[in-house]
């Protein structure tokens, strides 16, 4: 199974910020959406980052005051892993589980087109999803 079958389920909306926002915006973006993470973005719209939760927590620092003014892209993961489309979910999994991420843009085939965002929650789900079709079907065909 592929992620473009997640993309079906939960849509291919993206909260995305700039890299001169301030780290406010993105916390209250977080926030309001109730998301872990947002797509940094450039002006032409290539994914150039990614902020989380633990970003943020990990750089406060000791003047959490002054941190809210702090440009975006100063606190950002700019080594961003991605995905595409038509990536495995396994894949992905192994992908976010190697290098301790728990949330995966999804970009075109050029590797810079944001076009959806997968959160190990989704992937978890997904796979769940796919082991109970799984389990179902040998039910099936043994009761047959």
């Amino acid at each position: 199974m592929q992620v473009e079958h997640i993309l079906q389920g939960k849509g291919r909306a993206v909260h995305t910020v700039r890299r001169i926002a301030k780290i406010s915006e993105a916390i209250a973006l977080l926030n309001q959406h109730h998301i872990g993470a947002v797509v940094v973005v450039t002006a032409g719209g290539e994914v150039a980052g990614i902020l989380s939760e633990r970003d943020i927590v990990r750089k406060m620092g000791d003047d959490p005051t002054a941190f809210l003014n702090t440009p975006v892209e100063k606190v950002m993961t700019a080594k961003v892993i991605t995905c595409t489309r038509d990536d495995a979910i396994t894949t992905v999994m192994e992908r976010m589980t190697a290098h301790r991420i728990r949330h995966m843009p999804i970009v075109e085939p050029d590797g810079v087109t944001l076009c959806g965002i997968v959160s190990i929650g989704d992937v978890v789900k997904k796979k769940i999803e796919e082991t109970e079709q799984e389990a179902s079907a040998l039910r099936e065909y043994i009761t047959h």
